[in-house]
């Protein structure tokens, strides 16, 4: 009975604790509100702001599809890559892109799995920011083949033609299952997650445009207990699938390098501190985006603090991995006394893109850990600040690894430089402005927050509030 009357104490102390911290939901909020609050965004006319961004991204896009046209019809020697240059800013940002899609499923799925309730307000733009970024990475691979009408035909097995994949011993090929795998899982597990709320948005329609339309799409939810029964479920079973996503596709992304004999590449720590770098830069990209969203959003009451303070720690703790695994690149090659991979990575130290290196390091390396203190953790201006630095220091990371490792090859005479045309930039510049596109027809179309999983949150902490008989400050802000 006394261990009983303990463990319930305990669990007591630590619901007060959890209600003490900066509130996950501010106010006195209610279902109706919430609806209310969430959906403003999307019936209201789209201000200035919003059609001053958009019209800037689609002409980025306009440069994309410029930049992609020119490049097919001439042919990638357009591209700034040499010999022994092969791979430049094309893979740089494949690999960049991709990582930017892992926060999605982190924050969606294994922190689903692992009961962290600061992630409802966050995960769907996540989610969105993860599908997004997989089609920008897509672009690169399919571009890089020389003639990407032909890409289809080389990269899936047809009967009786192809029965088998060709190359299958190329990491280029598992790429197709990773990243083909990974987009198809994030997408099916975002759409999964929108039919409750798409259903709130068919029901609040005026417009018989739009009623239809979303009504459609939410494939005929009545929010039954039955249908919400079979929903967790099915959610649940997603996350599951989902999780091994994470550690998986970059790993493989990682091996496109790493089962190479090339020093510099050679290496068995990259399939970790590749996964490690993607959670990193991915959350520095979420922290990029929904500084700026909530607040023109107004939707400081569900994107609060506490949230931004969780995923601050998080970078910081993936920081450490990224650092760690920089250590260990430079350990290595001095440890195996290899004088050639000692060499590559003198030659990022002190050699031509020694610059992109220490920018590198600083991003990677010395910012993050600006969140030790927690005056930093509230200060938006910081954040946000060093959220685009840390994404200016993965790019340049990937820059480093590929280029540094390539333009100095065994044999100095054949010593080049890689220096990136208008079209490498183009290209560049375009798909960062789909992106921003996307992103923004989005946040103006779709619930940027889980309606269903805030309202859910918010009867748990009224609940919670109400058998503890709480009576923190923050009382009035998270009951109901």
């Amino acid at each position: 009975m006394n261990a009983a009357i303990a463990e319930l104490r305990t669990k007591a102390r630590a619901a007060r604790a959890e209600l003490e911290e900066a509130p996950l939901i501010l106010g006195e909020q209610t279902d109706g509100s919430l609806t209310k609050s969430l959906l403003a965004f999307n019936w209201q006319k789209p201000g200035k702001a919003w059609l001053g961004m958009f019209a800037i991204a689609l002409m980025g896009t306009g440069v994309l599809v410029g930049a992609i046209g020119y490049l097919v019809s001439t042919g990638i020697g357009v591209w700034g890559n040499n010999i022994p240059v092969g791979w430049a800013w094309d893979i740089t940002n494949f690999v960049w892109w991709i990582g930017i899609g892992h926060a999605g499923t982190l924050i969606s799925a294994i922190l689903l799995l692992f009961q962290q309730k600061w992630r409802t307000s966050i995960n769907r733009s996540a989610e969105a920011m993860t599908i997004f970024a997989v089609v920008c990475a897509l672009l690169y691979p399919f571009l890089h083949t020389g003639r990407p009408w032909l890409a289809m035909f080389w990269l899936l097995p047809y009967p009786n033609t192809m029965e088998i994949w060709p190359n299958f011993k190329s990491p280029l090929m598992w790429d197709v299952f990773a990243v083909s795998t990974y987009g198809l899982t994030s997408a099916l597990y975002w759409f999964l997650g929108l039919i409750p709320d798409l259903a709130s948005l068919r029901d609040a329609s005026t417009d018989k445009t739009r009623r239809m339309i979303y009504g459609f799409l939410a494939l005929g939810w009545r929010g039954s207990a039955r249908a919400w029964n079979h929903y967790k479920i099915a959610y649940l079973l997603l996350a599951g699938i989902a999780t091994p996503l994470v550690l998986s596709v970059h790993s493989v992304v990682s091996f496109d390098f790493a089962v190479s004999v090339l020093p510099g590449w050679h290496t068995t720590v990259f399939p970790p501190y590749f996964v490690a770098g993607a959670v990193f830069s991915g959350f520095a990209m979420v922290l990029t985006l929904m500084i700026p969203a909530r607040h023109f959003m107004k939707m400081e009451h569900v994107i609060t603090m506490r949230h931004i303070d969780a995923m601050c720690k998080v970078i910081l703790v993936t920081g450490m991995i990224v650092s760690y695994g920089y250590l260990m690149e430079h350990f290595f090659a001095w440890y195996s006394d290899n004088g050639f991979e000692f060499f590559v990575f003198l030659n990022r130290r002190s050699g031509p893109y020694r610059d992109i290196f220490w920018v590198m390091v600083f991003c990677n390396c010395v910012l993050p850990h600006l969140f030790w203190a927690k005056q930093m953790r509230n200060n938006l201006a910081v954040i946000f600040v060093a959220s685009l630095l840390i994404n200016v220091g993965m790019w340049a990371e990937r820059f480093v690894i590929i280029v540094t490792s390539l333009h100095r090859d065994f044999i100095p005479s054949s010593w080049a430089m890689f220096h990136p045309t208008f079209v490498d930039i183009g290209l560049y510049i375009g798909t960062i402005s789909l992106f921003s596109t996307l992103f923004l027809l989005f946040l103006r179309f779709l619930p940027a927050v889980a309606m269903a999983e805030v309202k859910e949150l918010r009867h748990e902490m009224a609940h919670e509030a109400h058998l503890y008989g709480t009576t923190t400050p923050h009382k009035e802000e998270v009951a109901a």
